[in-house]
């Protein structure tokens, strides 16, 4: 089982390169089914949820390729036969986000049947919005034996209205209404860039689509549609890592490919930390710090607030922060699973609820310690650029599902981190999305 040695002390400075979203590509591939014509979706991460998600299309039927040498972030889909609409237990198990390919598979052939999906222990992430919301576009839904069931000769446009904004149910059923018959309302819509991105493919496709991107989505239903290429958007959640790992360590790090817009939330609150932060350019950033941090409180929310995915790194730098910070997760129940190995790390953090009570700076020292989901992973590789000594972190195959090479990115910036074992072996029932 893989593993991550890594030496603190070094600032990070230099350049880093953001991959493509993992978020985006997830729904932007699964958008594939839609059509018999071929899809091609650029900047695609070179990650194991991608290659999870490649599996999961394969298996229904799809011709699946992926591009080399210099085009290894591209990967090209024909849906044209879906000789087996089943997404099987034995892969749906170890991602999240192929609960995807419920909403399309019903709008193209007319019947899906998808195992309830796994989930790591960050709290409870229920598929019940997107199967009441499939139910009033007229779908017939059953749930036996751990699958969904679902039947629907046409899918019919409707006014649906989240109970909760949730990112997944607003791509699936967007799917679900481009090749509805009809218009279909949605509101209460998730408003993070990784739907704006998925529209804008499926616009590029020949969908109807208005208002991605707010509170309210219409969607004009179309009976068909066609391939695109398309180019995925980078991903904000590792720009957004990898300046807080240039601020931890009092470095100055410029990342590259990155939009500023999508982690506005992120930038301001590292300033309000004392980084200094430059937008030098439409793609890039740059953060410097002296080391220095002060504290501040944070509060996750829905985009365009502070992201939840974003909470584990921001707390490691808490840890070196002067004060106290308060952090409220208010979107997932069970995110502090973190807490326990900086803690065994000299972290100062108490728990109450939804709110972690951090007090820094503590004086962190090397452990060996546990990676127990993707964003907990990303904050125990801050801690261990900063403690004192080797640290060794164990379990590092959640990290390779949502960042591509990230020991490689973090090694050509000064960090000493290495790996140790294969680079990600196919593991049965091992990790889930975030």
């Amino acid at each position: 089982m893989d593993k991550f040695v890594i030496r603190g002390g070094n600032p990070l400075v230099g350049t880093i390169r953001v991959s493509g979203a993992k978020n985006s590509a997830l729904p932007c591939m699964a958008a594939a089914i839609l059509t018999e014509e071929t899809v091609t979706l650029e900047n695609i991460p070179s990650v194991r949820d991608i290659a999870t998600e490649r599996k999961l299309l394969a298996a229904m039927g799809a011709e699946v390729e992926l591009g080399t040498g210099t085009s290894d972030h591209r990967t090209t889909i024909c849906c044209r036969t879906l000789s087996d609409p089943v997404a099987k237990y034995e892969i749906v198990k170890t991602m999240r986000a192929s609960s995807l390919v419920l909403g399309p598979l019903i709008a193209r052939t007319g019947m899906a049947r998808v195992a309830m999906p796994g989930g790591c222990a960050i709290g409870g992430r229920p598929i019940d919005l997107h199967i009441k919301g499939l139910e009033k576009m007229g779908a017939t839904i059953a749930q036996e034996h751990g699958y969904l069931e679902a039947r629907a000769e046409r899918l019919r446009g409707a006014h649906l209205v989240f109970d909760k904004i949730t990112v997944t149910g607003t791509e699936d059923l967007l799917m679900a209404a481009v090749l509805a018959d009809g218009e279909t309302v949605m509101e209460n819509c998730a408003r993070e860039p990784e739907v704006t991105d998925l529209a804008a493919l499926l616009t590029a496709m020949g969908a109807k689509i208005e208002g991605a991107g707010t509170s309210t989505i219409h969607v004009q239903g179309v009976t068909s549609l066609h391939g695109a290429q398309y180019l995925i958007n980078p991903d904000r959640i590792e720009a957004g890592t990898f300046l807080i790992a240039g601020a931890i360590t009092g470095g100055d790090l410029t990342v590259t490919d990155c939009n500023p817009d999508h982690i506005r939330a992120v930038l301001s609150k590292l300033e309000e930390t004392g980084a200094k932060i430059d937008i030098v350019g439409p793609d890039a950033v740059r953060v410097r710090s002296d080391g220095k941090h002060r504290a501040a409180d944070i509060s996750t929310e829905e985009y365009p607030g502070f992201p939840t995915d974003m909470q584990a790194q921001y707390m490691a730098l808490a840890t070196q922060s002067e004060g106290v910070s308060l952090i409220k997760e208010n979107i997932f129940e069970n995110r502090f699973m973190h807490v326990q190995e900086l803690v065994r790390m000299g972290a100062n953090i108490k728990v109450d609820g939804r709110t972690a009570t951090v007090r820094g700076p503590a004086k962190l020292s090397a452990a060996a310690v546990m990676c127990s989901d993707l964003r907990a992973s990303a904050s125990l590789v801050l801690a261990a650029l900063v403690a004192d000594g080797e640290s060794i972190l164990d379990r590092v195959y959640h990290m390779d599902r949502g960042y591509e090479r990230i020991e490689e990115k973090l090694r050509s910036a000064g960090a000493e981190i290495q790996r140790m074992g294969n680079v990600f072996p196919a593991r049965d029932g091992e990790a889930a999305a975030d």
